[in-house]
């Protein structure tokens, strides 16, 4: 069992955990994940530790509620626990001195972007980070961003904060303007990912993305989260996260992440109505 020391929405339906796991928190590197049970019964989930204190024994995670598990994960407070908690898995980003190196986060991939950003300042490259957000309201850590890289550029597609426009708009005008640019990290939905890939292939700029398929053992055991990457079949939890952009096969990656979409809604539908009735159930009291 895993003590949950804080917990606090950051964002619509996005949450930061503050979590007791001293032996992650001294082991975990940028990059890397752990697996989740929020119970007993529940099915495991796959999330890139955002950030680790070492002295205080705590590992940062960043949850936004899209399934069932995800949403009761959001409902649990200070003082709680999770049930599993398994880490750190998966390889460290590889870092290194590229010159300049930019980190894009697409919603709630800003959170996994995070840490590799913070390690590509510690070797030296100048950081640029470009965050983006459908509105102002899920924008998330503009300031701890701020804090670990030179620059920062925040979108948002309806203009609400920032700039007006997709993160790749704001990445090709960088490019436009003669910004000399080493190495880029997209971390954020496949569509994102996808177009950060196209607009960087054309100037053979390093790029590297973050995949998180179905997910199940994270061991490499049960096969849930194979991808294609260069023509090859490779298993992300183990062989990954990160892969060169240009060499992930994008349309079988959202294909396969697809397969559990139905079952996903009728989960989602079964907790939505448990709560429903548990909230009615206060109120009759």
């Amino acid at each position: 069992m895993y003590k949950i020391i804080k917990a606090e929405f950051i964002a619509p339906n996005v949450k930061r955990f503050l979590i007791e796991a001293p032996k992650i928190a001294k082991k975990r590197k940028a990059g890397q994940f752990v697996i989740i049970r929020v119970n007993d019964h529940g099915e495991r989930v796959p999330l890139t530790i955002a950030d680790s204190n070492i002295d205080n024994g705590t590992i940062t995670l960043i949850v936004q509620g899209i399934g069932r598990t995800t949403r009761e994960l959001n409902d649990l407070e200070n003082g709680d626990f999770i049930h599993d908690l398994v880490g750190p898995l998966g390889k460290p980003s590889h870092i290194e001195n590229f010159g300049t190196a930019v980190s894009i986060g697409g919603g709630v991939g800003t959170a996994i972007a995070f840490p590799t950003a913070v390690a590509l300042k510690q070797a030296g490259n100048h950081t640029i980070s470009i965050i983006g957000g459908r509105s102002k309201e899920f924008v998330i850590l503009e300031d701890e961003m701020t804090k670990v890289c030179d620059e920062v550029f925040v979108t948002t597609d309806d203009g609400s904060y920032g700039y007006h426009g997709f993160v790749t708009t704001k990445l090709q005008e960088l490019i436009d303007a003669g910004r000399k640019i080493d190495f880029v990290l997209a971390i954020g939905p496949i569509p994102m990912m996808k177009a950060v890939a196209e607009v960087t292939r054309k100037y053979n700029i390093k790029t590297v993305v973050s995949l998180n398929p179905i997910m199940v053992d994270g061991t490499g055991m049960c096969g849930g989260c194979r991808a294609t990457v260069d023509d090859k079949t490779v298993f992300v939890c183990v062989d990954g996260p990160e892969f060169d952009a240009h060499k992930v096969d994008f349309a079988t990656l959202e294909r396969r992440n697809r397969t559990y979409r139905e079952d996903e809604k009728v989960a989602l539908q079964s907790f939505t109505c448990k709560s429903e009735e548990a909230i009615q159930k206060l109120v009759n009291e």
